[in-house]
């Protein structure tokens, strides 16, 4: 079914016309018509799977005319992810007279200040700069129709369910809401009880295996060979770009400035970076002023990275479906990528639960020619109920040009 058979308003359509769709993605066929009814929905699908449309294009079909008060909230659990979809509302919405402001924080507060207080029709914000806006009076949500909870799973990640609370306390309650999330945990489930009405669930197929264009290695370590391996494989492998995942923003920072050192042009991307040096690290990476992007769990989803040639957990993910989001990044739009995890003895315990989630065991290999030192996980020990000796532990082969892990000389396609 067209996009021109759901029911939407004219303006909308040529908003989405101009984007060069024609067909929506399931989770927008499923959502839209939803929505367009008054329905509360709960969409259990993906970044990636169109989410942003699902609820932007019926909502923006029955906005009123502009009248000086916001009628849309969309709260987002970061300041990238508010960027994007704020700008993805600009495009569907060219053609029409609405307003759109991105709240959040990182920013100084004037401009933000000023767009509320010359009235806009739809606010993307993060929860934390939104509640400073209504504490000093300058974000009002009285008149608020449509309230979207967006990854509402990294919000409660991050800390913010109670913000979220706080914020729809002071939106009508006789709205729409809609929440999309990769996940619901039960405090999830627990807000979903309390802010919405009925609501109907759309489950879209959720990626619980990586990409098959995406070749994924585990490479145990001893702990204090960790960054003394990282750096040995990026110097085998032949790598356009890489994002390096560190767990804490201390370690992102730590290996960051070492690849610096190492005279690797470098990015970094975490929370406590300013928002002007995150958009310019960003804006590097994409452009390839930087070949390496040295990063937290904030890049695993939802950004729009493309031609990213090489993944690495310097930390392994404590949530499965972390894991599949960050390998993710490389592999893309059918090209072909390499992940690899580097895996301490107290890493056995996730490493089993990202196995289960994707429902495999992933190949354990040794770097050709590094010195290790011994560790408890390069022995005969078990770990998953199959010891390293029965899954021949491959001792990897790296070259130029070729994939890591498996020594297969095969050549990346460019």
């Amino acid at each position: 079914m067209p996009f021109s058979k759901l029911g939407l308003s004219k303006t909308t359509l040529q908003g989405v016309k101009a984007m060069g769709w024609t067909d929506p993605s399931p989770i927008q066929l499923r959502a839209i018509p939803l929505l367009l009814e008054g329905k509360d929905v709960i969409g259990s699908a993906q970044t990636g799977t169109g989410k942003t449309g699902a609820f932007a294009l019926p909502i923006l079909s029955q906005l009123p005319k502009p009248d000086g008060k916001s009628r849309v909230l969309i709260l987002e659990p970061t300041r990238e992810l508010a960027s994007q979809v704020e700008t993805a509302i600009r495009d569907y919405a060219r053609f029409t007279d609405h307003k759109v402001a991105v709240i959040y924080g990182g920013v100084g507060y004037g401009k933000q200040v000023d767009a509320l207080k010359n009235g806009v029709d739809i606010i993307v914000a993060t929860p934390g700069r939104l509640l400073d806006h209504m504490q000093q009076g300058a974000a009002k949500l009285g008149n608020i129709d449509y309230v979207v909870l967006d990854e509402a799973d990294r919000m409660l990640d991050m800390g913010f369910l109670p913000d979220v609370k706080r914020i729809l306390e002071k939106c009508p309650k006789n709205r729409v809401t809609a929440l999309f999330s990769a996940t619901i945990p039960p405090e999830i489930e627990t807000l979903i009880s309390w802010a919405m009405k009925n609501p109907e669930t759309i489950e879209i197929g959720m990626r619980r295996s990586p990409a098959e264009t995406v070749k994924h290695v585990i490479y145990p370590v001893a702990e204090k060979q960790k960054t003394e391996l990282l750096f040995a494989v990026l110097k085998s492998v032949d790598f356009d770009s890489a994002i390096i995942f560190c767990r804490t923003k201390h370690g992102a920072d730590r290996i960051g400035n070492q690849l610096k050192r190492e005279n690797h042009a470098v990015a970094i991307l975490h929370s406590d970076r300013t928002q002007r040096d995150r958009e310019k690290s960003l804006k590097g990476f994409r452009d390839g002023k930087f070949e390496v992007l040295v990063a937290t769990d904030i890049a695993s989803r939802g950004l729009d990275i493309s031609g990213v040639s090489h993944v690495v957990n310097y930390d392994v993910p404590q949530h499965p479906e972390d894991y599949v989001h960050r390998i993710g990044r490389t592999g893309r739009a059918e090209a072909t990528g390499d992940a690899f995890t580097l895996m301490v003895a107290e890493d056995v315990q996730h490493v089993d639960a990202i196995e289960r989630f994707i429902g495999t065991k992933i190949e354990r290999a040794k770097l050709e020619g590094f010195d290790y030192r011994y560790t408890t996980i390069l022995d005969e020990k078990r770990f998953n109920g199959v010891s390293v000796r029965d899954r021949k532990m491959k001792t990897a082969r790296i070259g130029k040009g070729q994939h890591f892990g498996f020594g297969s000389g095969r050549r990346r396609r460019r």
